[in-house]
């Protein structure tokens, strides 16, 4: 039986010139304060690409208070600290930066704070009054922002989050291991947060410290990396716990409910908007479902060829009704949670992995961006650069007075302006983006890699261009084959083109020989922006199908464009949007029907499929 009492870990990255004289002053100075034989070094090396592995090998066989732990790949800073943590033999589990910026002085005060049982976590602050620490703007600006941060949004009481001179007791390891989900520089910040919430009994002392070499803070790190992880742990801990699929349903449909009551009695006649609806020509208005429901077929055929480019072959029919089956799950719950159900619906009927079946609808949902991009940026350059954008910004300003804030006046005329300009240039970077893709899956180097580690050489924007590499890869797994790409690019159009003459069919069922408008070429490119602009619009998950989103988007550019009045312009967005909506759920129906898919335990399955993730592999 083991005698260990106390366990450190050292976790090295390529330390080859420190990691010797490390583990001699961490065992020196522990064998100050601790008796022989009650406490052990554990070199917890990552993947290092030096003489790092070599050297602790060598150590260990040397010194059996000494262990080496080695990880074929680079697990990241949070990642190794766990894995040797769960091999350790102590109770109570340390660990410090090998670089010993922090006094080793105060390494018996951080062990003994936890192995007393007086604390069940301890750390080190070099932001506390009594501290003294040389920080440089470099290391001190970005690190103090990121400490109020933390404080602000995940109601911490530290002041000192990631201090690399900190110690547990198993016991509050093992219990905030589960939930902690980040594996690099934020892992220790999010265990000392979720500690405090779950009433661990956290100890912060003043060190001495004093930086030891270059500083690795970085841009892609520090912005890309902890500002989201922070923004995750709030979403965890103070959203999440609070929104059930009830109160988010109910408030999405509240927020909707009240955006169109408002839009309707505030901006528009109510009963000129029921008018104009009841005006329509009920014949007219069924064949622009018939219109629409053409459309769906090729939607499963676009699926097809990605995943017979992902390798899996499917039926048409099925893959369609899987679709239907999704779509209608957007329209039922918020925050578009339909979306997994189409990855649950071919596992569960097909055997196509789950892997597969997210790749595949992300490659889907990109290829539908860059086509609804197309047709609203075909229209939307064309007004910039022939000066069109004067049309909207006059209308608006007609309906609209200029807004007094403060001493300053707002013009909606010059608003509208800048917006769509702004619009304008992000279509072209949307394009350009689809380029970059195109030139990366023909080339043997990797843009993407380049593009991150030209701004950071910090090892942590290999994770941040990983992560981007993967997405990226499962589209260029498509666009690599130009007949694929083809196929579904030209397909991606066809379905949204359809969708753009569902729309025109609904104008026609409202046009008349009194309407004061009439169909004419300038009338049908707005409609092809409307349309285009108003599902970029149901992107933002508001909510359930972009119920209310769609309707306010497309009513701003008809009106803006068109001699529609603004009644009219919405009574048409509400029935073509009804009739897409009606064709939608018909068919989600009937294919559930066909295929015996619960919607509800769709949602739920593919949610809990979303959450699980490859663990990496490391050996002692």
């Amino acid at each position: 039986m083991s005698n260990v009492e106390v366990s450190v870990v050292l976790p090295a990255y390529n330390e080859e010139a420190t990691i010797e004289e490390t583990v001699e002053v961490t065992l020196s100075t522990l064998a100050s304060f601790l008796p022989a034989g009650t406490f052990e070094v554990i070199v917890a090396e990552d993947g290092c690409d030096d003489r790092t592995p070599e050297i602790a090998t060598r150590l260990a066989g040397e010194d059996d208070r000494v262990r080496h732990i080695h990880s074929d790949e680079r697990l990241g800073r949070g990642g190794a600290l766990e894995y040797a943590f769960h091999r350790a033999e102590g109770e109570t589990l340390a660990y410090f930066d090998t670089d010993l910026a922090t006094d080793m002085r105060h390494l018996e005060e951080l062990i003994e704070a936890v192995r007393s049982g007086e604390y069940d976590l301890a750390t080190g602050s070099r932001w506390m009054p009594q501290k003294k620490a040389d920080r440089p703007a470099k290391r001190g600006v970005p690190s103090l922002g990121f400490n109020t941060l933390v404080r602000f949004f995940l109601r911490s009481d530290l002041r000192d989050h990631q201090c690399g001179f900190k110690a547990f007791s198993r016991e509050a390891f093992e219990v905030l291991d589960d939930d902690v989900q980040d594996e690099h520089w934020f892992w220790d910040t999010e265990m000392l947060v979720r500690a405090q919430r779950t009433g661990f009994r956290v100890k912060e002392f003043p060190v001495d410290w004093e930086p030891k070499g270059d500083t690795k803070v970085d841009l892609v790190r520090d912005v890309f990396g902890m500002g989201s992880q922070i923004l995750r742990t709030w979403w965890q801990l103070s959203v999440s716990p609070r929104i059930s699929r009830k109160v988010s349903m109910t408030a999405g449909s509240l927020l909707v409910i009240a955006a169109l009551v408002l839009a309707v009695t505030v901006v528009f006649d109510p009963s000129a908007v029921l008018d104009a609806i009841g005006g329509a020509d009920v014949g007219i208005v069924a064949a622009s479902g018939v219109v629409y429901l053409l459309s769906w077929p090729l939607r499963g055929l676009r699926y097809r060829d990605i995943l017979d480019r992902l390798g899996h072959d499917g039926d048409t029919w099925f893959l369609t009704g899987a679709i239907f089956i999704s779509q209608t799950g957007n329209l039922v719950f918020p925050a578009r949670l339909g979306d997994g159900v189409r990855a649950y619906v071919v596992k569960a009927r097909r055997g196509i992995p789950y892997p597969t079946g997210f790749a595949s609808l992300a490659v889907e949902r990109v290829f539908d961006l860059l086509a609804i991009t197309v047709l609203a940026g075909s229209v939307l350059v064309g007004l910039v650069l022939t000066g069109g954008t004067e049309q909207i910004a006059e209308a608006i300003a007609a309906d609209v007075p200029p807004v007094q804030v403060g001493d300053d006046t707002l013009d909606p005329a010059a608003a509208a302006r800048t917006a769509l300009q702004v619009a304008a240039a992000v279509g072209v970077a949307a394009i350009a983006g689809v380029a970059v893709i195109v030139v990366n899956a023909r080339r043997e180097t990797n843009l993407v890699h380049r593009a991150v580690t030209a701004i950071s050489n910090d090892s942590y924007a290999a994770y941040v261009s990983g992560v981007i590499e993967q997405f990226v890869g499962d589209i260029e797994t498509v666009v690599g084959d130009r007949g694929a790409f083809l196929r579904v690019g030209l397909g991606s159009l066809v379905i949204w083109v359809v969708d753009v003459l569902t729309a025109l069919a609904i104008f026609a069922a409202f046009h008349g020989p009194d309407s004061g408008w009439e169909i004419t070429a300038s009338l049908v490119a707005a409609a092809f922006f409307a349309v285009s602009v108003g599902n970029l619009a149901k992107i933002l998950p508001l909510s359930p199908g972009g119920i209310g989103l769609y309707e306010g988007a497309f009513t701003l550019i008809v009106v803006g464009l068109t001699g529609v009045s603004a009644p009219v312009a919405l009574a048409i967005s509400i029935v073509d949007h009804a009739v897409k909506n009606a064709v939608t759920i018909v068919g989600g129906l009937a294919s559930m029907t066909w295929l015996n898919v619960s919607l509800t335990t769709a949602v739920e399955e593919s949610r809990s499929a979303g959450e699980v993730e490859a663990e990496p592999t490391a050996q002692d």
